[in-house]
């Protein structure tokens, strides 16, 4: 496509006679179209858009006006002319592809223009207000060129072609572009709220199915339908035994804390959880009847035939314990449909701990004193055989053979001492002129006494003497059975005190369970709290709803990507 040269444009006339070789109709007959008298004419070949201008069908050839229409060949364009070839100069400067000038020409024939260059074109649907480049006018056109038939007579148009052959143009029936663009953002704005609706509507309706609806269920069964139920509070701790005397520094650390008796309170708070606990409550006091009353609502009601594991889930939920390890207390909370039967049940459960608790202490007592106990039996036998040995050894043996033998020889001595006596008497007597016979007679019958007793412990003394071998092996024997009776007499005496320590142990070990909260009957019911369970079942309906539109938004994307 040739581009006309950037030059002032001069009108030109040809007469018949003047036109050099053949040109097109459309340049031989003035145009039949009014709005064609301004307009220039369809190209001479498909492969040029440059052509001549056209005169209006008011100068047409005269031939007794052709001499001054001669004088007129060299007269300058009007000011609309050289506007339009300004905007098809700037039309030229923007650096249109030629796929976007040839949609402007078949946009330009399909609303009924007749543009003498695809520049053209550009600049009469500019001026109609019609954007040739915009997606939407683009879209319409291929779909009206899809479903358009093929034209009659001439054939199908094909391009490039510069004016539509064979049409009539009539006045155009549509509004301006102002009206229609606003008309056309109108609708766009319509259908977006349109569709806004719908999506809000789509989402109201899944928010009201998956979440408000199981709310207002949720809520209808709290505060229409569930049985109150009555809680009594209460709370007990675990102490030991005061006093810490023969205990060491390490075993005292922890007296009178919480830390002392943490793992006996934590052994009552599991058995209190336990099934056991749960089988003597409803044992003694019913538990299973209470719960499965008939006016008790479906949901919480036990049945009657229901198994040891319905009822333990019923006994966890409805009794609930806590250990609190800073201050030694265990707090429980028990709920029923009746104040009373609650009040009843925390009375039994707070006997089964104190008669757990003192079972707990009694095998330690009995653990620290068992011990004691048979170190001291076995203490007094010890003793008693060897007091019996000792009494055995002194029987029909010399206690003290040493000493014996010292006794004899100081007998000795005394009878050598008063034999000598006498007989310095009896001497004395004798000296005298005339002695005493009666003293001296009484002298010598002492004299013989006294040398027959010393004769008998000198016999003594011999015998004695001779057996001393025997008497040291005697005395050494029950020297050995003194000393085991001394040694079982110090065993006795310690199996005595560590029988007595032990005792003070166990009685240290002794633990004693104090109700700090006495379980006092509810006049109000505490259960269920209707607003708050309402709210929690409303933000877990939420929350789910919530995941699961997540996920199934990255899943629709996941695939359609």
């Amino acid at each position: 496509m040739t581009t006309k040269p950037k030059a002032r444009k001069f009108r030109i006339r040809r007469t018949p006679a003047s036109q050099p070789g053949p040109v097109s109709d459309t340049a031989q007959t003035p145009s039949e179209d009014p709005r064609q008298d301004q307009q220039y004419p369809g190209p001479q070949s498909s492969g040029s858009s440059s052509s001549y201008t056209s005169e209006p069908a008011s100068a047409a050839y005269d031939p007794e006006t052709e001499t001054e229409t001669e004088t007129r060949a060299g007269m300058v364009s009007s000011a609309s002319e050289m506007g339009a070839s300004r905007d098809i100069d700037a039309i030229r400067n923007e650096g249109l592809t030629g796929r976007q000038l040839r949609m402007a020409r078949r946009m330009a024939q399909k609303h009924g223009l007749a543009p003498t260059s695809d520049f053209d074109a550009v600049r009469l649907l500019r001026a109609k207000g019609i954007d040739p480049f915009q997606r939407s006018n683009i879209l319409e056109l291929v779909t009206t060129n899809n479903t358009q038939p093929a034209e009659t007579g001439e054939g199908r148009i094909q391009l490039p072609q510069t004016v539509p052959t064979g049409q009539t143009y009539l006045p155009s029936t549509e509004v301006s572009p102002a009206d229609r663009r606003a008309s056309e953002i109108m609708q766009i704005q319509r259908d977006i709220g349109r569709r806004r609706r719908r999506k809000l509507a789509l989402l109201m309706s899944r928010l009201l199915a998956f979440v408000l609806l199981p709310t207002f269920i949720v809520g209808y069964y709290y505060f229409s339908i569930a049985t109150p139920m009555y809680s009594t509070k209460s709370e007990f701790l675990i102490l030991t035994a005061d006093g810490s005397a023969g205990s060491s520094p390490a075993s005292g650390l922890f007296s009178g804390t919480a830390f002392a008796t943490g793992q006996d309170s934590i052994a009552t708070q599991s058995y209190l959880q336990s099934k056991d606990a749960m089988l003597r409550l409803d044992q003694d006091v019913g538990f299973r009847e209470h719960f499965s009353q008939p006016w008790i609502d479906p949901i919480q009601r036990l049945d009657p035939d229901a198994t040891n594991e319905a009822a333990y889930s019923i006994y966890k939920k409805y009794v609930k314990l806590g250990y609190d390890p800073t201050e030694g207390v265990i707090r429980m909370e028990l709920s029923t449909a009746d104040p009373e039967v609650s009040q009843q049940f925390s009375q039994k459960l707070i006997e089964y701990a104190e008669e757990r608790v003192d079972h707990l202490s009694q095998e330690k007592r009995q653990d620290a004193v068992k011990t004691a106990v048979a170190s001291l039996d076995d203490a007094k036998a010890e003793r008693r055989a060897a007091q019996e040995r000792l009494v055995t050894l002194q029987e029909g043996s010399i206690l003290d053979p040493e000493g014996e033998v010292a006794n004899i020889r100081a007998l000795i001595q005394n009878v050598e001492l008063q034999l000598q006596e006498k007989e310095l008497a009896l001497n004395t007597q004798l000296n005298n002129s005339r002695p005493n016979a009666a003293k001296v007679e009484a002298l010598r019958s002492q004299i013989e006494v006294l040398q027959r007793e010393l004769a008998k412990q000198n016999a003594r003394l011999t015998d004695a003497t001779e057996n001393s071998a025997s008497l040291a092996s005697q005395a050494a024997e029950i020297q050995m059975a003194q000393a085991d009776l001394a040694t079982a007499d110090l065993v006795l005496q310690s199996a005595l005190e560590a029988k007595r320590a032990s005792e003070i142990e166990a009685n240290k070990q002794v633990r004693y369970l104090t109700v700090s909260v006495t379980p006092v009957a509810s006049q109000d019911p505490s259960y269920p709290r209707a607003f708050e369970n309402t709210i929690v079942a409303f933000l877990i309906f939420a929350g789910i709803y919530l995941m699961v539109s997540l996920t199934a938004s990255i899943l629709r994307e996941q695939v359609s990507s």
